[in-house]
């Protein structure tokens, strides 16, 4: 049974570590707890002149607010985690949503959630929250009925079962140990478990081949073994029982003799005896009885320990939690208090001066209502009341201070703090701010636990059943997905910010709904899944009101195509009229040059005449080729206006054609009162008409 090299290499390792966790942070988390739970110590005393117990609960309603938010991000939704197909592989989507079925099914009965709200306070508390991931066979009993055959009766029992349990259980940081120059479970050479046990369960243990054989025996259990400090501690079949996950000496672990001789029989050479480590698991009883050593029989050969820090302090294994960050400002706001209801005890308690030489000799003086005093002369001129002094409010105007501090340094609010710590620097949008800023802080919390524990101890968990119970979940690949959402104080602020949204917006919009579905989704209501799902059907049209837009919507189209036919046919009279208005200015262009050839030649024979007609004739060539040139250059901008017209009938659309025909006509006007431009007559010396020109002053 015994080994007890093995016994000895394991248990000197875990004493050096458990005097350095010890040295470092067993007193701080005596205090922590304390404070904590309201419980007076003398090492709490800020003055030794204190007469005053009190405790605030400043500090209690810091760890149990950020508690309670954690815990409502993390399983506020219906479904707190997912599973999706991992790497490479078949599909196997079918196989995985059984998987995810089956082992929220098991979460359930195995209580994870009771094991994670215990792990979660106990990281608000000591920075550090741990969970062991253990494996074993459970009975359970269900009804059954079975039907007597002939008879047509039945028998009403209970039937038996076997299940194959993955229990998490919550690990006391007082009850862990671990390798200091660790920062993690996976890189640490190893770390123990360490608790009082009841011997009963050792026995079990032993007879259901778990443990090896041999006397174990009560031992007394040292106080800081107990997960909570008590004045005085049950000892009574109690059995230490230590239980180690890590890396061991391969030679230790098979009980090879002679290779343990040449590995330890040099002491000075540390190096030989780390030279070949495996992974085992291995249980001692009261330092020194060995109850179990064997390799990890894990497939995946990890450690079943998950831990997550609080908030994260780098380089070192335990994290920093509500209470540290709350601890001095605690203390203050304790040493206000005391101080003031210590005044109060000198201030509003009845005290006497009196001449003891006339009092009545072995007389006990007492006031209290009713009392007699027997004096020895008058009462007035041997007794007088005594007051030390008023009690000064100060004290508890800096115990709130204090009080807002420490809100302020945990990242906590509620509804007395939260205006006091917003007004002063956000008159404003102050609320918004201090809520946007606590949740931010609560995410940094939820993504160290998301990464550090609830991902690894579900692949953790659903490894050990694909190892024992492959009927209900085969091998494969998975990766798991935190559906951790928003905490109570998040959804509550992101609630006021859709209603604000929402006040903005007019009751026909259409994106009413959808901020009411965020709404209802992101609320406390317990049946918000179907009314999410009765807003979503509220949301999907009508089939007759689709019906009735499409008919609609083609009575417009007809509209639109009536009106366009209207236009193009607008567009083809107006460009006939153009192509008419040309023809008709060009013929009068040809008879103003007839007139003029006609003129020219009428008086030919006559030399007096063309003489006298000379000039006249010249000036009238001179008008008649500027006039020319004028009909090419108007003919020119006809033709480019009809290119215009042209191209803006083969590109127009339907909600563009109004303009378009607004302009050509306006086009079109132009043109004619260019053609119709006012002309004078040309006369002779002896006023007759000769011909035209424009007229240019007009």
């Amino acid at each position: 049974m015994e080994k007890p090299t093995l016994v000895a290499w394991v248990t000197e390792h875990c004493d050096r570590w458990r005097e350095h966790r010890d040295q470092n942070w067993e007193e701080l988390w005596d205090q922590y707890e304390l404070l904590y739970r309201g419980i007076w110590d003398a090492s709490n005393r800020v003055r030794e002149t204190e007469r005053s117990k009190l405790i605030s609960p400043a500090m209690q309603q810091a760890i149990e607010t950020r508690h309670s938010e954690i815990v409502e991000a993390i399983f506020g939704n219906a479904e707190w985690f997912d599973i999706e197909e991992g790497r490479g592989g078949e599909d196997t989507a079918l196989l995985v949503e059984q998987a995810k079925n089956n082992l929220k099914q098991d979460a359930k009965t195995d209580k994870y959630r009771k094991a994670v709200d215990q792990a979660t306070l106990l990281a608000e508390i000591y920075g550090t929250g741990i969970v062991e991931i253990q494996v074993k066979q459970e009975k359970y009993l269900k009804p059954a009925q079975q039907d007597i055959e002939g008879t047509g009766r039945a028998m009403v029992g209970v039937e038996e079962g076997i299940r194959m349990s993955v229990p998490w259980i919550p690990v006391h940081p007082r009850n862990f140990i671990i390798d200091p120059n660790s920062v993690s479970i996976e890189d640490a050479l190893g770390c123990a478990i360490e608790k009082p046990v009841s011997l009963h369960k050792i026995i079990k243990g032993q007879e259901d081949g778990i443990y090896y054989e041999g006397e174990v025996g009560a031992e007394t259990i040292e106080d800081e073994l107990q997960p909570t400090i008590e004045d005085i501690q049950y000892r009574e079949d109690t059995v230490k029982l230590l239980t180690y996950y890590g890396k061991v000496p391969k030679a230790l672990l098979e009980g090879d003799d002679e290779e343990v001789e040449e590995l330890f029989d040099d002491v000075e050479n540390d190096e030989e005896a780390y030279s070949e480590l495996v992974e085992a698991i291995v249980v001692i009883a009261n330092g020194s009885k060995l109850l179990k050593a064997e390799r990890n029989p894990y497939m995946m050969e990890d450690r079943p320990v998950v831990a997550f820090q609080d908030e994260t302090v780098p380089g070192r294994f335990w994290g920093r939690g509500t209470a540290e960050k709350a601890y001095n400002m605690q203390l203050a706001i304790d040493g206000q208090l005391r101080l003031h209801f210590d005044s109060l005890a000198l201030t509003a308690v009845p005290m006497m001066a009196m001449d003891a030489t006339r009092m009545p000799r072995g007389q006990k003086f007492k006031v209290y209502p009713g009392a007699s005093i027997l004096t020895n002369g008058a009462p007035s001129e041997i007794l007088q009341p005594l007051q030390f002094g008023m009690t000064q409010n100060d004290n508890l105007a800096t115990a709130r201070e204090m009080e807002r501090m420490l809100l302020m340094a945990t990242g906590t609010t509620d509804s007395a703090g939260a205006p006091t710590a917003t007004s002063r620097d956000a008159p404003g949008g102050g609320m918004d701010m201090a809520a946007a800023s606590v949740i931010k802080k609560y995410k940094r919390t939820l993504t160290n636990f998301n990464e550090d524990f609830l991902i690894p101890a579900l692949r953790k968990t659903l490894y050990r059943k694909m190892q024992f119970d492959p009927e209900r979940y085969p091998a494969m690949d998975v990766n798991f997905i935190p559906l951790s959402g928003l905490g109570m104080i998040a959804r509550e602020y992101e609630q006021t910010a859709l209603l604000r949204m929402l006040s903005t917006l007019g009751p026909e919009s259409p994106i009413v709904p959808i901020l009411m579905t965020k709404i209802v989704k992101t609320s406390s209501l317990s049946d918000k899944e179907e009314v999410a799902e009765q807003l979503a059907q509220m949301m999907q049209p009508d089939p007759q009101q689709q019906q009735m837009q499409q008919a609609m919507q083609m009575e417009g189209m007809r509209k639109v195509k009536a009106e366009a036919d209207l236009i193009e046919a607008q567009i083809q009279n107006t460009t006939a009229d153009a192509l008419r208005t040309m023809e008709e200015a060009k013929v009068v262009v040809k008879e103003a040059e007839a007139n003029i050839i006609a003129a020219m030649t009428k008086n030919l024979g006559q030399q007096d005449e063309q003489q006298r007609n000379f000039e006249n004739r010249l000036k009238l060539a001179e008008v008649a080729l500027k006039e020319k040139d004028q009909d090419s250059n108007r003919d020119i901008v006809m033709i480019q206006t009809l290119a215009k017209l042209t191209e803006a009938n083969e590109n127009r659309n339907a909600a563009g054609m109004s303009e378009a025909l607004k302009a050509m006509m306006a086009d079109n006007m132009e043109i004619k009162k260019i053609l119709k431009a006012k002309r004078k007559a040309v006369r002779d010396e002896n006023g007759n008409i000769i011909g035209s020109e424009p007229d240019l002053e007009d």
